[in-house]
């Protein structure tokens, strides 16, 4: 039998280490071409299978490929497109079949969060319906930390590295100053609806008075009076006061702290700003002398602080969705299993697609000060070996080196057109 195509994409937010699972899923069917013959990529995510846009990587070198596990953002383009039930609207489902079909492609890896796994979900339904049946595995990726089953994420423990250097670094400058000047320090952080982000700035806390000395979390509700209550204290206390906000903060009626009135492609009401709402707060209040940072792109595309143990962790879940397509696996997500804390000590694993589409996971209250502002020891062990070693990209006259790509495009094959 005929070896069959792949089809890899990228969805949704990239991470400083996502194309390390791109370099997993590429190098390792290169090891088996007699039951993968190309791997093609898509062109911005999924549209590049919508729009017939696929990129041969059989035209990347090794060496090129190799690089990818040391490149930030998405390599081949990824897209916030959401494709809708399979009731409201299965052309988009169709579409995809007859692209895979023109091209001879037996095997679908997407790599995403939630929204994508409930695509690759959905994917392997309409395959088995239309007669083309179809490997769906779904690689996950996502800073948010917010998908279960799985131990932890890809992506986000670099992303936790990153928040927690930056809020020790920021701290030690705002400390230094903190007699004459700022008395107070914002740092805003990506995460949505879950707080994992936030309270990895919380690892660099060791004692009373270390900072942060607020961390907000979606999982708690924001109480005005209290926080600015902790914050006069803290001034007091520390001569300074460190805060770390999700983007998602929200009342207890669940409105966001911050919410920009508008929503992506995936349904999600686009979040940010809720560290100038803090400040006005402070500011208006207390009347401290404040600095604030959103810390945005930067948090996700950091390559150069990228955690060890996420790097190998994010090449394996690639490296590992092949082997399951080739076992003959249809409609599963790679997980991370974690064996032990001490020493930390983890193995790559599987779960349904459908236990994974559309849920998100929370920060469990066992991980949240009872005061609602900081992290318990039990959070402290779960995320510190997440961290781990330092996944340096290789560097020439003091920058780092990242891949070049031709991402050279496949003839397409079909007459018609597909209007995204």
């Amino acid at each position: 039998m005929a070896p069959k195509n792949a089809f890899y994409a990228q969805s949704g937010g990239v991470t400083s280490v996502i194309n390390a699972s791109a370099a997993g899923v590429i190098e390792t069917a290169r090891k088996y071409p007699k039951k993968i013959g190309s791997v093609y990529a898509g062109k911005n995510g999924i549209l590049g299978a919508l729009e017939e846009n696929l990129i041969d990587t059989s035209h990347e070198s090794a060496k090129q490929i190799e690089l990818l596990k040391y490149t930030p953002g998405g390599a081949f383009g990824s897209a916030r497109y959401k494709l809708k039930g399979i009731q409201k609207n299965r052309r988009e489902y169709e579409r995809l079949i007859e692209v895979f079909k023109a091209h001879d492609i037996g095997y679908f890896f997407y790599n995403g969060g939630g929204d994508s796994m409930d695509t690759a979900h959905k994917v392997s339904q309409i395959g088995s319906e239309m007669d083309f049946p179809i490997a769906s595995i779904g690689i996950p990726k996502t800073v948010d930390n917010d998908l279960p089953i799985t131990d932890t994420c890809p992506g986000f423990g670099s992303v936790a590295k990153y928040i927690a250097v930056s809020t020790h670094e920021a701290s030690l400058d705002v400390l230094s100053m903190a007699e004459t000047s700022t008395k107070v320090f914002i740092l805003e952080v990506m995460g949505r609806h879950a707080g994992w982000i936030a309270a990895a700035s919380g690892l660099i806390s060791n004692k009373r008075k270390d900072p942060p000395h607020i961390i907000l979390f979606p999982e708690v509700p924001f109480n005005k009076k209290d926080f600015l209550k902790k914050v006069e204290k803290s001034v007091k206390q520390n001569s300074y006061c460190v805060i770390v906000a999700s983007e998602g903060t929200r009342y207890k009626n669940g409105k966001f702290l911050a919410d920009a009135g508008s929503k992506d492609s995936f349904g999600h009401k686009q979040l940010g700003g809720v560290a100038p709402v803090l400040a006005e707060m402070v500011r208006g209040s207390l009347g401290y002398k404040y600095h604030y940072a959103i810390a945005d792109y930067l948090q996700r595309s950091a390559r150069h602080l990228a955690s060890e143990i996420d790097l190998k962790q994010t090449y394996a879940v690639g490296e590992a969705a092949v082997k399951s397509a080739i076992r003959g696996d249809k409609s599963k997500m790679m997980t991370i299993v974690r064996k032990s804390n001490k020493p930390y000590k983890w193995t790559i694993g599987s779960t349904d697609l459908s236990n994974v589409a559309n849920n998100e996971k929370m920060m469990p209250k066992k991980y949240i000060t009872s005061n609602g502002y900081g992290i318990t020891k039990a959070c402290k062990e779960y995320m510190r070996p997440l961290i781990n070693g330092e996944g340096y990209p290789p560097y020439k006259e003091g920058l780092p080196v990242f891949c070049e790509l031709k991402n050279k495009l496949v003839p397409k094959r079909l007459k018609s057109k597909f209007m995204v």
